[in-house]
């Protein structure tokens, strides 16, 4: 297991605490970068009242000019992120696949760094659009850093790195106008799309409910390449990863989606900073799926086809180890804005396969960075440096931070006994697997089976349930519905039919086209995996409204408000304004928002408490909407004794997944049930 010391500091935590710096407090007069102390922080230099800044003012030109250097180039891609600190510990061994040392030895320990992002929207953009996610984990391993890059799919747009920038130019704004931001609803995604059909399959999961993720702790990530184990005999394995919430995987609707992108842009990223604070670690278990040597060309796919997922029904994942992630970062540039992923980022027991995209995703990572962060020294910044020791014959470049004090700098040498020295790979140094290559110099993709584009899209389809259907075909006419050309629409709904035909003409009579004459592929297979209705449900974590006003029934709010700490449930009290509330038992509550500062989308459930207001007709109709919104949303409703009045049952509704206390002595247990069943697709 990873040590700790007697602050309970694993290694990676340990190492940053060097650089960890305070600038206020007692004794803490105000300096220039020099070390001068500052007298006046506030004024510039000028002749006279009235006159000019001084040039010599080079207390403001430090300032100022360091100021304008505060930034730097946002990424291409993936550029909002947030990142956090946990730990990575083993349930059971794998050295029986590979050498490297954090998969060794049950229990043991890596500390890791994980990076959430969205693909398409720069970094002043919003959580909660649709969109690509990463989920990019560095692990601080004893043999050096080995970097997972995860997407939410199990799937990819491409399948050769050759389109990393079409790709990207065609989901990113418009380069005339620069929109729309942080969304693929315009003409130049869509023509993309329909142009390079590899593109299908990653489309229609990004189009289901799985692009608009509740949470990053509800969300699953897939490292989409394929790679290799290799274990000390020398054998080799291929595999892919995918971490699995043990929350389950839950979405977002996609009004609801567009609303709190509005209301809070910063959803995802506050969901996640409140749950660490309060305790509830985000948690994902580590699955493994593997394919021998000898079955490469076992499946009705290439498994170095990043289009294509490896069903769970045909290689289940071994789940070998659970990460928990329990430690907010420090300061958001230094630690998130500067950290750096690559691919090529591997320890012994870890190698590349052919896969075409991860062939070139070795050199775009790092060429990236080079250029964000202007130097080739990144990667001894504090939230990238390795725990591992550090010795090479790399010199130089910008913000060099290590004092390198040796007269000798390359190999091979004799004046320093050629040190640096080489490790044999038996000792633990990186030995390339020996793969057999052979062939002609060519262009052509790996196998035929990549010009399938069709086939596991419909599965996708087949899998989902109807109201994950129902869903998609609604983000589809959204997005699409978007495109300003009419052809280019057209051209879509027959593009779809190849994946299902019902799906494309639906499609077609929301957004103004002609149904399609394309007829789908003739596939019927299914994956009950591929439904995220068949996740898991809790209510832990969840976060419910509570809509209160004075004399409210105190037994009964104390009473639920418990049932809810008991079961992990988070709850915030909403009224006409903050302050106290007195219950009819002289029981008082405080108030933590208001109506007007707070959206009915930012909660996953309402408990409708009631009560008087001096302003009551203005409360009932704040109350009234949070009602209309959930029960559109189809999210739980717990409704207190007394408080009947707000949702009433007609013929127009069925009432589903709403809880009344009035006349039921397990409220509070069928209340918890409800949130944690979290929607109710069957309600009127």
């Amino acid at each position: 297991m990873a040590k700790q010391d007697n602050n309970g500091m694993d290694p990676k935590d340990k190492q940053l605490e060097q650089y960890r710096k305070q600038n206020t407090g007692p004794d803490k007069p105000m300096t220039d970068e020099s070390g001068m102390k500052t007298a006046n922080d506030q004024k510039t230099l000028r002749a006279g009242k009235r006159g000019p800044l001084l040039m010599q003012d080079f207390h403001f030109y430090k300032k100022q000019s360091h100021f304008n250097r505060e930034r730097i180039p946002e990424k291409v891609v993936h550029a909002r992120g947030f990142g956090v600190y946990g730990d990575f510990e083993l349930y059971e061994s794998m050295e029986d696949y590979t050498m490297a040392k954090f998969l060794q030895g049950k229990g043991k320990k890596t500390p890791v760094f994980v990076r959430f992002s969205n693909f398409v929207g720069n970094r002043g953009s919003k959580d909660t659009a649709v969109d690509i996610r990463g989920f990019a984990v560095k692990f601080y391993t004893e043999e050096g850093n080995y970097d997972s890059l995860a997407l939410q799919f199990p799937v990819f747009l491409l399948a050769d790195a050759m389109k990393f920038m079409d790709v990207t130019h065609a989901a990113k704004p418009n380069p005339k106008t620069h929109i729309p931001q942080a969304t693929v609803a315009h003409d130049s995604f869509w023509d993309y799309v329909v142009n390079n059909p590899e593109a299908a399959h990653m489309v229609m999961w990004l189009m289901s409910m799985r692009g608009r993720p509740r949470s990053w702790r509800m969300m699953e990530g897939y490292p989409v390449n394929t790679f290799r184990f290799v274990n000390k005999e020398g054998e080799s394995t291929f595999f892919r990863l995918v971490w699995k919430p043990i929350l389950g995987v839950h979405s977002l609707m996609l009004d609801e989606a567009n609303a709190i992108g509005g209301v809070d842009p910063d959803f995802h990223r506050r969901d996640i900073v409140q749950a660490i604070e309060n305790g509830a670690y985000p948690e994902y278990e580590l699955g493994v799926q593997m394919i021998a040597e000898e079955d490469e060309f076992k499946y009705d796919f290439d498994i170095l086809d990043d289009t294509k997922l490896w069903p769970e029904e045909l290689i289940p994942p071994k789940f070998v180890g659970k990460m928990t992630l329990n430690r907010l970062m420090d300061n958001f540039f230094a630690e998130e804005e500067q950290s750096a992923f690559n691919p090529s980022n591997l320890v012994p027991g870890i190698e590349f396969s052919n896969d075409p995209v991860l062939q070139g995703r070795s050199f775009a990572y790092r060429d990236t960075e080079l250029y964000r962060q202007n130097t080739a020294n990144y990667e001894e910044l504090p939230v990238n440096r390795p725990i591992a020791d550090v010795q090479n014959n790399f010199r130089d470049s910008y913000s060099k931070y290590d004092i390198e004090t040796d007269t000798v700098h390359y190999h091979n040498n004799s004046l320093a006994d050629n040190t640096p020295s080489e490790t044999a790979p038996e000792e633990g140094g990186y030995e390339n697997y020996p793969g057999k290559v052979e062939g002609h110099v060519t262009r052509e993709h790996p196998s035929d089976s990549f010009q399938d584009y069709y086939s596991q899209a419909r599965i996708f389809w087949n899998s989902l349930s109807i109201p994950e259907k129902q869903d998609l075909v609604e983000s589809f006419s959204f997005h699409i519905g978007a495109v300003k050309d009419k052809q280019l629409r057209q051209r879509n709904v027959e593009f779809w039919a190849n994946v299902d035909t019902e799906m494309a003409t639906l499609i077609a009579g929301n957004i103004g086209v002609e149904p399609p004459k394309t007829k789908n592929v003739d596939v019927d297979t299914q994956y009950a995996s591929l439904s995220q209705l068949n996740s898991p449900h809790s209510a832990k974590t969840m976060k419910v409204g509570v809509l209160v006003g004075e004399g409210f029934n105190g037994r009964e709010v104390k009473k639920t408000l418990e049932a809810f700490m008991e079961n992990g449930i988070l709850f915030e009290t909403i009224s006409e304004k903050q302050g106290m509330l007195k219950a009819d038992d002289g029981t008082e509550l405080e108030v933590l928002k208001s109506f007007i500062a707070v959206h009915p989308a930012l909660y996953d459930a309402i408990y409708v408490v009631g009560g008087k207001s001096p302003m009551q007709m203005k409360f009932d109709s704040d109350v009234m909407d949070y009602v209309r919104v959930h029960y559109s949303h189809k999210k739980p409703i717990g409704v207190a004794a007394g408080a009947e009045q707000y949702v009433a049952m007609s013929e127009m509704n069925n009432m589903e997944g709403v809880v009344y206390a009035k006349d039921s002595g397990a409220f509070t247990d069928q209340f918890v049930e409800a949130i944690a069943q979290q929607r109710f697709w069957n309600r009127k």
